[in-house]
């Protein structure tokens, strides 16, 4: 049996405005929101709705028999309450079918994890939060951000309670392998490797509508010939992409949308299953451990991380805002909070890269800003805004050891005090107890109290009454002697 397993990824960033140096110390907002919802509404209009329609019918007309995921960063899922609340809906109606399933991830789609261990845990447990308050589920695999992962990952990704976790099929990692099985992690052998088709999942993401490409055009029952004739013994075609891919990559004149939409009926001729990344875990045994000793990703040509950290203008950034970290941990400011999470998202690094090329090509399609230089002086403005703003709460003249003293002594305290307010928890419990008992005990002993002379005057009358009857009689006896 085959089955195809099919992932859409969503992620919208909090885009900034333009921020100059002498806005540092007078403007706290960094945010472009007219950018922010004119790009959130027109992609999800252009794509994301028409896309999720698509999805509806596909199950409804399969008889629920498709099934597939979606990945939704937090900071998407902000946007769309704010800006397009009728897609939330639609997303809401997926849910309900019960055959979409939604994946864990990083909160602020943040490089969190190459980094920060506790921040990257927050950041997943914040937004398992968010997907169970909107959608009621708690996502059981994860997607890390643009699918990174390594070895030193896969124990932290198994600690937070995942059983799988979707990657790159890079071919610098298979090498002869097929990316078409499912593998386990080398340094934590029970946490379960998904890994995306590149060429299958390409064919739809970029090539679909290239009038160059030697396949085109690529009609549904073409594609499904190409998975169904896959060896027998390969167990499942992983399909990544981004939902951007119908509507906006692909626009909707190419019949993207109508491509989607039949793959079911075909797929389902060759007797092709839809599975949902947690029923692949379930269902598929790994067949070899898979060693990925430096991060991969599914961006640039490299599959590595070097659209994001690939400069020394990234790094300085990134390095210089988690610098902070610790600090912003401990206070308690919403809003400081909030910009630290909107600063994380990786398309900020993004923008800064000075690829060429294809890859650069890419990176000038996403990227708002004319040049990577502007990207970078823009971000380090506003990121020097943030700092001041977090050295007022904590200077940064206190050292790393020194602050990490004081975190471990504040833990401390705060675990002594927990266990302090448990005892007198207790100790109120146990005087509880013995209030009660005493005055249990003394509303027994009043009660008796009042008993006691009823008690007494109910034994003595028939005593009186047996001595009184003792007289007569004697007084009898005498009258008749």
């Amino acid at each position: 049996m085959k089955a195809i397993c099919f992932y859409f990824q969503i992620h919208q960033p909090f885009r900034l405005k333009r921020y100059r140096f002498f806005d540092i110390g007078n403007d706290h907002y960094y945010y472009d929101d007219f950018a922010n919802d004119d790009i959130v509404t027109r992609i999800a209009h252009k794509s994301y709705i028409p896309a999720a329609e698509t999805l509806l019918r596909m199950i409804e007309a399969s008889n629920g028999k498709f099934r597939c995921a979606l990945s939704i960063s937090g900071t998407a899922l902000e946007q769309f309450e704010q800006y397009v609340p009728e897609f939330i809906d639609l997303l809401k109606k997926l849910a309900d079918t019960g055959k979409v399933e939604f994946l864990a991830e990083t909160y602020a789609h943040s490089l969190s994890s190459l980094i920060d261990p506790e921040e990257f845990a927050q950041q997943v447990k914040s937004h398992d939060d968010k997907i169970f308050e909107l959608f009621g589920q708690h996502p059981k695999v994860l997607r890390n951000t643009e699918l990174i992962y390594c070895d030193e990952m896969a124990p932290m990704i198994y600690d937070l309670g995942y059983k799988g976790c979707l990657t790159e099929g890079a071919k610098h990692i298979l090498g002869w392998k097929s990316p078409n099985y499912v593998y386990s992690a080398a340094t934590c052998p029970k946490l379960k490797l998904l890994l995306k088709n590149d060429k299958l999942s390409d064919d739809i993401s970029f090539r679909f509508s290239n009038h160059e490409w030697d396949a085109y055009p690529l009609t549904a029952d073409k594609y499904i010939d190409w998975i169904a004739n896959t060896p027998a013994e390969e167990q499942v075609i992983n399909l990544f992409m981004s939902l951007e891919t119908f509507g906006e990559i692909q626009p909707r004149e190419s019949g993207i949308f109508q491509f989607l939409e039949a793959l079911p009926r075909f797929a389902e001729q060759k007797g092709i299953d839809f599975w949902t990344p947690s029923e692949v875990v379930s269902k598929c045994k790994a067949v070899d451990t898979l060693s990925v000793l430096h991060p991969i990703s599914w961006a640039d040509e490299a599959r590595d991380t070097s659209a994001w950290l690939g400069n020394k203008l990234q790094n300085e950034a990134f390095n210089k805002l988690y610098s902070v970290a610790e600090r912003v941990r401990l206070c308690t400011d919403r809003r400081l909070k909030q910009d630290w999470t909107y600063l994380q998202a990786s398309d900020h690094f993004f923008y800064m890269s000075t690829k060429h090329m294809n890859d650069g090509a890419v990176h000038a399609m996403f990227s708002p800003y004319e040049t990577p230089f502007q990207a970078f002086t823009n971000y380090m403005n506003v990121l020097a805004d943030f700092i001041v703003r977090v050295e007022e709460q904590y200077p940064l003249s206190i050292e790393n050891e020194e602050l990490n003293s004081l975190l471990t002594t504040i833990r401390n305290q705060a675990t002594e005090i927990e266990v302090l307010n448990k005892e007198v928890a207790s100790m109120r419990n146990n005087l509880e107890h013995f209030n009660e008992e005493h005055k249990t005990r003394k509303e027994l002993a009043e009660k008796e109290s009042e008993e006691k002379p009823a008690k007494k005057a109910a034994a003595e009358k028939p005593a009186k009454a047996a001595k009184k009857t003792a007289k007569k009689t004697k007084k009898a006896l005498e009258t008749k002697e």
